[in-house]
């Protein structure tokens, strides 16, 4: 019997093959990871402005509704219900009261908070949230004093 002396081919992949394409793949995850978080930020800021612009929209027509006025959430004596807010504005102005998204600031959140003329400058508490203004003619906020991805704060939305 022969033996053939032609060499075999070998098949796969070297060791030092293999590092090289887990280091590539390890550089391009650090690079996606980060980039990935902010677009998620990004993602729940733009649905949070959009949802406090349909807020800002239901109260707009709401006040062309009832000839000027805007909803008026505290008495006399000075208490603030969320409810008769939420009352007013659904289902008619709109189906539900929206979600707040904060990402890591704060909870997702539908709370409202009610402030009133005499302390419309101290109503955002940085809880989460909305905070509703009966003060020159309805407004409409968020309740975070932090930053957004472009360093502006979330309270001027």
């Amino acid at each position: 019997m022969i033996k053939s002396t032609e060499s075999k081919a070998q098949h796969g992949f070297t060791l030092i093959e293999l590092m090289i394409v887990v280091a590539i793949i390890g550089i391009l995850a650090a690079v996606a990871i980060p980039k990935f978080a902010d677009m998620l930020r990004k993602s729940k800021e733009g649905a949070t402005k959009g949802s406090l612009t349909n807020l800002r929209s239901a109260l707009t027509i709401y006040i062309s509704d009832n000839e000027g006025l805007v909803p008026q959430t505290y008495s006399a004596s000075g208490d603030y219900t969320s409810g008769s807010l939420v009352t007013i504005m659904t289902p008619k102005y709109m189906e539900v009261i929206p979600t707040v998204k904060l990402g890591t600031y704060h909870n997702d959140s539908g709370a409202i908070r009610m402030v009133g003329p005499s302390n419309r400058a101290s109503g955002q508490n940085d809880a989460g949230g909305w905070v509703y203004s009966s003060a020159d003619g309805g407004a409409w906020f968020v309740n975070c004093s932090h930053t957004d991805t472009k360093n502006a704060y979330m309270t001027s939305w």
